[in-house]
């Protein structure tokens, strides 16, 4: 293990932090002239009533801009089996929209197809923190499907494996 440091480097932040296993997302926006896209898994949900998740993107992303314009977005979580469109998402440049595997929101937002949560979400407060911009967006819409999620964690994607237990008390599992 590595001594503690003060202040640490934008390197060592991203390896201590990449060890928190998280799950994979693609965030979506449209400025009025361009979709933009990018996968994420700076992704919290703040609150149940209302409905609020929190994204967090680098500043000069096409995808920050087109929020930052339109004050909407939409999250698509992945499942496992969607490790190519996180990649995809994730590349700097080239076209991300053009296989046509998309489904629209209510609010005429780009949703990943299979992912699997879908979530519409309109912004109720953005916060400028660090290098970052912070988006809180109230959910409007959303819907889901069983499946396992991708994941992702120091570097790599790969799938949750599950232990076998029972589902923990309060989750969706747990309200059936």
């Amino acid at each position: 293990m590595t001594p503690f440091t003060a202040e640490p480097e934008p390197l060592a932040m991203r390896r201590c932090i990449g060890r928190f296993l998280t799950g994979v997302a693609v965030v979506t926006a449209d400025d009025g002239q361009e979709q933009a896209g990018m996968t994420i898994n700076s992704l919290t949900s703040i609150s149940l009533d209302p409905p609020i998740v929190m994204i967090s993107l680098n500043f000069d992303t096409r995808t920050g801009d087109a929020i930052e314009t339109s004050d909407r977005y939409a999250l698509s979580i992945l499942s496992s089996k969607q490790e190519a469109v996180a990649r995809q998402f994730a590349s700097r440049g080239g076209e991300r929209f053009a296989d046509g595997s998309f489904d629209t929101t209510p609010s005429g937002l780009p949703v990943i197809r299979d992912a699997l949560s879908q979530l519409d979400c309109r912004v109720v407060e953005k916060h400028t923190i660090g290098d970052h911009r912070v988006f809180f967006g109230q959910v409007e819409h959303c819907r889901d499907r069983d499946g396992s999620g991708l994941s992702f964690n120091a570097g790599r994607f790969g799938a949750f494996k599950d232990f076998g237990h029972e589902p923990v008390r309060g989750t969706r599992e747990d309200m059936r």
